[in-house]
């Protein structure tokens, strides 16, 4: 009679543990009737009762976490992991650094034509040394 009151023990907080699990990851959107924080408590003070009550009226019917079964990844949607996989922020990035490109040039040739300006004002006048261009 032991073994069977340390094997419902056992199941029931397995079953208290699945439901916290469930319950702390669920999104915001797929929890119904109280708070996270409530059905929480609820589980940790009443670990058969709250747990069967979260599973029965906490969640979104038909939301489960989704299983890592064989071939499941290729089922699902792929995002990149990282930024650098993503090739919609890779082509953002390109298209940044040729806008920068292209501003550094506009402003280089701004300063040479005005660069040039001054000198041709100068009427002939042999160009000081700090007023030289930089290469």
């Amino acid at each position: 009679m032991a073994r069977l009151y340390v094997l419902l023990f056992l199941a029931q907080i397995v079953l208290a543990v699945c439901a916290l699990i469930s319950c702390l990851s669920a999104e915001e959107g797929q929890i119904r009737a109280l708070p996270r924080i409530a059905w929480v408590l609820i589980i940790l003070f009443f670990p058969l009762v709250g747990s069967i009550a979260w599973f029965v009226a906490g969640r979104e019917p038909g939301t489960s976490t989704p299983r890592a079964w064989p071939g499941a990844a290729e089922r699902q949607q792929r995002r990149p992991l990282a930024p650098d996989d993503d090739p919609e922020f890779l082509r953002s990035v390109q298209d940044r650094a040729k806008q920068q490109d292209a501003e550094l040039f506009r402003r280089w040739e701004e300063d040479l034509r005005r660069r040039e300006d001054d000198l041709r004002r100068r009427d002939g006048e042999p160009p000081r040394e700090g007023d030289r261009p930089e290469v």
